[in-house]
């Protein structure tokens, strides 16, 4: 049997980031490789019902032990990585016995003087990468802990459970991961998604999400001729940037206050494009969020003559309010980490899960921890504590289903 951190190791050199720019399903074709890749995964534990839509959804089931009627509980994961930082040649190295200083990487140091979660590890085994790419615990650290608690009640007979689902999505970093998944072959009454940070993590709020992208149209000319005709879409767009609070940003906030995020800017005299991700956990503050840059991009024509185009789209709501009237789910998750010695600690989702959106579809998906820190940069790390720690709770909620519900 595998350990969740030989799994980890393994999946983590699959590269898989996704590709907002490409409109298919799944955005790349590595996903889809690496979708088939987990398929056999399956089947080597012995999961059942495995299969791989032209999408790329992997689905597979560990049927019931027990003979009570008890709902089908579902796991999910996604295998993209974040666009945000190279998903390529990623080289996990591991720190034993952590000592608490800074961790000097190839690419990067990771300090506790910067991110103080560290100390917390002292004594144990940490997971970087090689400072060059991120790490890619975001999610394959949920995949792995998954899959090796599916294994674990395979070849634990003795453990009662209900009927459980998995299903490994592509394309959430890229807020597209819930649009294709199909919640009535899923077969589940509730399901979380295995996508958090920090050990104890469960979250049942997260952010509403938009999308804000603006192109811009210059004109370029010599620039020794350019008196009265020049128009640079490089610098309207810096006067766009400016324009935003600069007390609204991820770097400025926390808890339960939103933000303004400039994701992505490519721009020289005769085009500029910006693109921007605007979240908000209170529904007007979001609304107000929006119409915002809509005013400003209003102005900013007037100004320039309608050079400036914007597209706003939601990408998915906060589930709080689907969630709240089902709290056998949040207690079942809690009964089962005090049960495997882990502290829940309930908090907002400063992000977003595939999970919010399927909650919207009708299958209740609050949020459990991986383990992980700083995704989606070359700073994250992953204690291999923290990956075992989520096989037990997962193998917990199996277990205590059969009690509780």
């Amino acid at each position: 049997m595998k350990t969740v951190t030989d799994r980890f190791l393994e999946y983590v050199k699959h590269h898989t980031t996704s590709d907002e720019s490409v409109k298919s399903c799944p955005s790349t074709q590595r996903q889809l490789d690496f979708a088939h890749f987990l398929a056999e995964e399956c089947n080597q534990i012995g999961l059942s019902d495995i299969s791989v839509d032209e999408n790329g959804y992997v689905t597979a089931y560990l049927p019931a032990t027990t003979q009570k009627e008890i709902p089908v509980i579902g796991f999910i994961a996604h295998m993209d990585t974040s666009p945000d930082a190279s998903g390529e040649h990623v080289s996990p190295q591991i720190t034993k016995n952590y000592n608490g200083e800074d961790i000097t990487l190839r690419g990067t140091t990771i300090s506790p003087s910067e991110f103080p979660s560290l100390l917390n590890y002292k004594g144990e085994d940490i997971i970087t990468s090689d400072g060059i790419t991120l790490l890619g615990a975001d999610d394959k650290a949920g995949i792995a802990e998954i899959l090796t608690a599916m294994e674990y009640m395979i070849n634990h007979t003795e453990i009662e459970h209900g009927k459980i689902a998995i299903r490994f999505t592509p394309d959430e970093e890229i807020g597209r991961g819930a649009e294709l998944f199909n919640v009535p072959s899923f077969g589940a009454d509730f399901a979380y998604t295995v996508d958090g940070g920090a050990v104890g993590e469960l979250e049942y709020e997260n952010f509403n999400a938009a999308r804000a992208n603006i192109t811009i149209q210059g004109k370029s000319v010599h620039p020794g001729t350019a008196k009265n005709a020049m128009i640079n879409a490089g610098l309207i767009a810096s006067e766009i940037i400016s324009s935003f609070p600069a007390e609204q940003t991820p770097s400025h906030t926390e808890n339960y206050e939103g933000f303004f995020h400039l994701c992505y800017c490519n721009s020289n005299v005769g085009s500029a494009m910006l693109s921007y991700i605007i979240r908000d956990f209170d529904k007007t503050e979001f609304e107000n969020k929006k119409h915002f840059i809509e005013n400003l991009i209003a102005e900013k024509n007037e100004k320039y003559h309608d050079r400036i185009y914007l597209t706003i789209y939601d990408e998915y709501q906060n589930m709080a309010c689907q969630i709240q009237d089902k709290p056998h789910i949040i207690e079942l998750a809690k009964n089962s980490m005090i049960e495997c010695n882990v502290t829940p600690i309930i908090q907002p989702i400063r992000g977003g899960t595939d999970g919010a959106r399927l909650s919207f579809m009708g299958l209740p998906c609050p949020n459990l921890f991986t383990g992980g820190h700083n995704f989606h940069g070359p700073y994250e790390y992953i204690p291999i504590s923290s990956m075992e720690k989520s096989v037990r709770v997962i193998v917990a909620i199996c277990k205590n289903a059969v009690v509780l519900l």
